[in-house]
């Protein structure tokens, strides 16, 4: 076996990678780029080379500089995670010409299915059903504005070289067409260093459904049955689960079948997925070929029990495949939740800083066959760069049934608490709360058709009312407790007042409360709701080692387990559960019936101003002062996280001023142009 791999990339695949090495006895070489000077990767590994400045396309998408790390500390092989060179037949040739080896498939395999437009010429000669479009290069707006005519609307625009979602833009007219075209060929540009585009139809009512394949170097290949990547943003995957709740048992064997066959014409000899569309009747249609390791590879490992990190280096040292067809089970369900440093609230655009608190749940089993998960390459303290993908961590669950694993799920992302920058966690709350994602009723259309208006937080749930005012109570006692401690106080052994009125979010829950133990230490509360001058109709029991200065607060509500986010605010809390956020304040009888008399405060008008919804780079600005503009036109471009976001107006307005210019870096919030009227 190898005694030595490099890992040509960065962040959690790095980290998950190094795992396994470890755990096979093989020492590992990481690289890194001036940002990541001191990221987890780079301390895990035995050692690490410095590769370059942040640009990617300076640094990790380099080839010379990853062959001079791996001879300068004696890698054998290297692995290269995804993404980034991880599909560069180039890579795969350097590496092999200096005689490294290279821990994917071989470069021809590589060359024929890694190109999108290829792999659809190779898939139609092979009888494979694609999805309608037009197999080869677009030339230019016009030649693509005939043929999206000719297939019609909606159309995809997809980066040939594309992956992740980077140059993947949906067109519904051919309004739209242009400035779609200019900002795939952009991203794919920054992102793959090729700006090929092409087109196809979109299907619509779709699911996107994936075969895992593993081959090796003897023309053996087995599937690792599916994952269900419906659940996605901008095509970008947020949520996936394995095996999926649509397929039966002969789609399944016959996606598999289709997707080891175009392996084999392909002599594909490592870990790689075969993804599909798959329509409401189960009909499945090829869309493209991943020649390297999954981002959601760890629900297939989750529900076979293999490790394809260490099979894709056991194939590449040269061994046969250990594992048959026939020996590869399904055992439970398990799902995935891609946490992202962004802002669901202002329509998931990228967030960047540093990672004040990262409190991920305790991973391992959790009782009655479930199992957490957590990939990450991230630490408290570290911080999230401008210049890579945006995601913190990929969350898992396993359990023996989907209803499972979905509820060990929402529990798992209560618990995960990140401060100082914004993130998704509430978002994921929402979806797996969602009877329709629940139902496992899902299309790739999931998140645009239940979130329309994007993301604005959702409703507590029917019984969560009462046990987050009780918990607020509770953190309330505790943190008094506490001050009374605090030498000079004025009647510091005075009683807890038993009376409290608790507002969520302007309602009010008057509450009575019984200590049936010292409030210094473990105890339970007894709650009576006494809202609307009602007698005392409803008790809970709240049982907690919680104390102040903990962020995640679990405790036992009437002997069941709850969980929930809990941050102390000047006049209570704010309390996270089930993507629902809602602030507590604690308040006396007294102080509630004064508080009704406070004006409220009202937020500032922006309506005349383009803010600048992330930190990013101005990409373009299109329109000129004086101009008319129309609602939805575009007005700014700006990158961030190597994507494009294109801003454009809410309403009719006039532009007066214009503030920022092309080239320029700015913060969150700053003003790039003002608007009359």
């Amino acid at each position: 076996m190898f005694k030595k791999i490099l890992i040509a990339n960065r962040g959690e695949i790095a980290c998950r990678v190094i795992k396994t090495a470890r755990k096979m006895g093989i020492k590992t070489v990481a690289v890194y780029s001036d940002a990541d000077k001191d990221a987890l990767h780079v301390e895990m590994a035995d050692e690490a080379v410095h590769i370059g400045p942040p640009p990617a396309a300076q640094s990790y998408l380099i080839i010379e500089k990853i062959l001079d790390a791996c001879k300068q500390t004696g890698a054998e092989a290297v692995h290269p995670g995804y993404g980034f060179l991880s599909e560069r037949t180039a890579f795969a040739e350097a590496l092999a010409a200096n005689g490294i080896a290279f821990l994917g498939p071989n470069p021809k395999a590589i060359f024929a299915m890694g190109d999108k437009i290829e792999s659809k010429k190779l898939a139609a000669a092979a009888r494979v059903n694609t999805v309608p479009g037009y197999i080869g290069e677009i030339d230019g707006v016009e030649h693509a504005a005939k043929i999206a005519a000719e297939i019609g609307y909606p159309v995809m625009v997809k980066a040939s070289a594309g992956g992740g979602g980077k140059g993947l833009r949906v067109c519904n007219s051919p309004e739209e067409l242009a400035q779609a075209i200019q900002s795939s060929q952009n991203e794919a540009r920054a992102s793959f260093g090729d700006d090929r585009i092409f087109i196809e139809k979109f299907v619509t009512e779709p699911r996107h459904i994936e075969i895992q394949v593993l081959g090796d170097k003897h023309g053996n290949c087995i599937y690792l049955n599916e994952r269900e990547c419906s659940i996605q943003r901008r095509h970008q995957k947020v949520i996936e689960e394995a095996p999926s709740p649509f397929l039966d048992h002969a789609t399944r064997k016959a996606m598999g079948e289709q997707a080891v066959a175009l392996a084999k014409a392909v002599g594909y000899d490592s870990a790689g997925t075969v993804e599909f569309i798959v329509d409401g009747k189960r009909n499945f249609y090829f869309l493209e070929m991943n020649t390297r390791l999954q981002v959601e590879h760890p629900v297939t490992e989750l529900i076979t029990g293999i490790d394809l990190v260490e099979q894709m280096i056991r194939v590449g040292y040269g061994e046969k495949l250990a594992i048959k067809q026939g020996e590869v089970k399904i055992d439970g369900w398990a799902m995935e939740s891609r946490i992202y440093a962004e802002d669901p609230y202002r329509n998931f655009l990228p967030s960047i800083g540093r990672l004040v608190k990262y409190r991920p749940p305790a991973e391992g089993p959790t009782g009655k066959g479930g199992l957490i998960r957590n990939d990450t390459g991230v630490y408290e303290g570290g911080e999230i760069s401008m210049y890579y993908d945006p995601m913190i961590a990929k969350l898992c669950t396993h359990a023996p049934t989907r209803d499972e694993a979905i509820a060990l799920m929402a529990d798992a992302l209560d618990a995960f608490y990140i401060e100082g920058i914004q993130q998704n966690v509430p978002f994921l709350q929402a979806v797996m709360g969602h009877e329709r994602f629940k139902s496992g009723r899902i299309t790739t259309g999931f998140i645009a058709e239940e979130f329309p208006e994007g993301f604005q937080g959702v409703g507590l749930l029917h019984d969560a009312a009462e046990k987050l005012a009780a918990a607020a109570v509770f953190a309330h006692a505790r943190d008094n407790a506490r001050a009374r401690h605090v030498s000079g106080r004025i009647h510091p052994d005075g009683p807890y007042p038993s009376e409290w009125v608790v507002n969520l979010d302007g309602t009010d829950h008057a509450l009575s409360v019984w200590l049936s133990a010292d409030p210094a230490g473990p105890m339970t509360f007894r709650f009576h709701d006494a809202r609307n001058g009602e007698s005392f109709t409803d008790t809970i029991v709240v049982e907690s080692d919680w104390v102040p200065g903990r962020n995640v607060f679990t405790a036992l509500v009437d002997d069941k387990p709850f969980t929930a986010q809990i941050v102390k605010t000047l006049d209570g809390y704010r309390l996270w559960h089930r993507g629902a956020s809602v602030s507590a304040k604690v308040r006396t009888p007294q102080g509630a019936r004064l508080a009704a008399h406070m004006i409220e405060r009202v937020a500032p008008d922006t309506s005349k101003f383009l803010l600048c919804p992330m930190p990013g780079l101005v990409v373009s600005i299109n329109v000129e002062e004086g101009q008319e503009v129309k609602a939805g036109e575009p007005l700014a471009v700006v990158e961030a996280m190597k994507m494009e976001n294109v801003l454009r107006a809410e309403k009719d307005v006039t532009v007066s001023k214009i503030n920022a210019k092309k080239g320029d870096s700015l913060a969150v919030d700053a003003v790039i142009m003002e608007f009359a009227g």
